[in-house]
């Protein structure tokens, strides 16, 4: 069986993906926890990391990215992001690092998120 290359090459192509399947829910730092869009409120330990891309830019390697796919314990999927280094989005947010680390890992074929 061949196998298809990944189409996952760009920041765009990933969360047009979770549109698609209404998994479009961004999960947002907040005190000890993360917030979707929809209002509700998870602890790390009530997510998982399903799935870490990295992107650079291509005229920069500054200008990169980092998105994290995140299931919660009640089957919502979702995303976090941020940007690498000096251009990071979360300097606000000084827990950001601590809380991504208390998220358990589990990562997860493409086509099993994808389907």
């Amino acid at each position: 069986m061949e196998t298809k290359p990944s189409e996952m090459t760009t920041l765009t192509a990933v969360l047009e993906k979770l549109r698609k399947q209404h998994n479009d829910n961004e999960f947002t730092p907040k005190n000890d926890g993360f917030t979707t869009s929809n209002g509700k409120f998870y602890k790390p330990e009530e997510l998982t990391i399903i799935k870490t891309y990295r992107f650079e830019g291509a005229s920069d390697p500054g200008d990169s990215s980092v998105v994290y796919l995140i299931e919660a314990n009640d089957g919502t999927i979702g995303y976090s992001m941020d940007a690498y280094g000096v251009y990071t989005t979360h300097n606000e947010d000084e827990n950001y690092d601590e809380l991504l680390k208390k998220i358990p890992v589990q990562e997860r074929e493409e086509q099993a998120i994808f389907h």
